[in-house]
């Protein structure tokens, strides 16, 4: 690892160093690992005196190693702001965080950062709610978008679920150290996100940096960030999803809304939202139209008469419709480790998915 990154990790520890600072740093040292080894009275004239005594105290105590260590073992990769692989989409907002952490395994196809589009809205969904979220965002995957969320419970949690089981990715922008699956009730969500390749969990904070309602906003500017634009389906007017948006706007970023009964309190959102200038949408095709991309093909899988015999075994059995695992063992006659090896090859050749509970479903081939 260079140095630029090695240091610029660690600036991303210390908690009184964000984007605007780093950026005062970069600008007078430089260089990240320059800045970091200053001596005190150097730093005051760039970080005022206060901080960086702080600074200094963190840094006569904080093991760069250690936590290189602990990242290693929590499978956590870091983009800093200075790698190209940095997002571009997100490097062009006012304050782009100086390091990504990155919890997820690699997926094929990879994702595709051109083109996501974030679907947010409120804790406290409707039925209404729920069900036009999944209906829009199964409708967006198939049109090759990959979907960026907050994992909150309600509509977030809905468009993670609704990416995955139509096999599409999924971006979760956590407000805590991705090591941390929050809210608890959606650990299943993280899980079948950082462990079966639908997508990753990203974070401007720290391992171990617990949730706080405070980081909520700056998590949101990082949703809208990473997107092209925002769909905000449900939410009153003082719904964190009307931050997002709020953020998307100034960001250069299209604001979608979704049109809802007058009568519902969660419309109320979406309603200020289109008399302040969002786009009131209902349709995948009007969003595609307005992002002006174009409807991307699903990627081909691989072709089926490329497959051995085990496979074709396996792949049949859940062409049939869902399947849990015990009955594809039970069915195909198999070892359960030979079937589990083959319902993974299947699905890193996007010909199978499961869609929750070892319940496997085939995809369009």
């Amino acid at each position: 690892m260079d140095e630029q990154k090695l240091y610029t990790i660690g600036f991303s520890v210390f908690p009184g160093i964000g984007p605007l600072r780093y950026r005062s740093l970069m600008k007078v040292f430089k260089s990240a690992a320059v800045a970091w080894q200053q001596p005190e009275n150097v730093l005051k004239e760039v970080l005022g005196k206060s901080l960086a005594e702080k600074f200094i105290r963190f840094r006569n105590t904080f093991s760069l190693s250690d936590y290189l260590q602990k990242l290693r073992q929590e499978k956590v990769s870091v983009v800093t702001i200075d790698e190209s692989k940095y997002p571009q989409l997100l490097r062009e907002i006012s304050d782009p965080p100086i390091a990504l952490y990155i919890k997820g395994r690699k997926s094929d196809p990879p994702l595709d950062l051109a083109r996501t589009l974030a679907v947010v809205g409120t804790r406290r969904m409707t039925p209404y709610g729920r069900e036009i979220t999944r209906e829009l965002v199964a409708g967006l995957v198939r049109s090759g978008l990959t979907i960026v969320s907050g994992m909150a419970y309600g509509i977030d949690a809905q468009a993670h679920l609704a990416a995955i089981e139509n096999g599409g990715k999924t971006i979760a922008v956590l407000g805590c150290g991705v090591d941390i699956a929050a809210p608890r009730v959606n650990t299943f969500i993280y899980n079948k996100i950082i462990d079966a390749g639908h997508g990753i969990v990203i974070s401007e904070m720290p391992l171990s940096h617990l949730p706080d309602k405070g980081l909520f906003p700056a998590r949101n500017r990082i949703i809208s960030g990473l997107s092209l634009g925002v769909v905000v389906v449900e939410g009153n007017v003082t719904s964190g999803a009307l931050i997002t948006a709020k953020y998307a706007a100034e960001q250069g970023r299209d604001v979608f809304c979704i049109p809802g009964p007058v009568t519902s309190q969660a419309s109320r959102g979406p309603l200020w939202l289109m008399q302040h200038g969002a786009k009131p949408v209902d349709r995948v095709e009007d969003i595609i139209s307005e992002l002006g991309i174009s409807q991307k093909q699903p990627q081909k899988s691989e072709n089926l008469t490329d497959l051995d015999e085990d496979q074709k075994c396996i792949y049949s059995l859940v062409a049939g419709g869902p399947l849990h695992i015990d009955e594809i063992i039970r069915t195909s006659g198999r070892p359960a480790g030979q079937v589990l090896n083959v319902l993974t090859q299947l699905e890193l050749n996007s010909l199978i998915r499961d869609i929750g509970g070892k319940v496997f479903v085939a995809l369009e081939n």
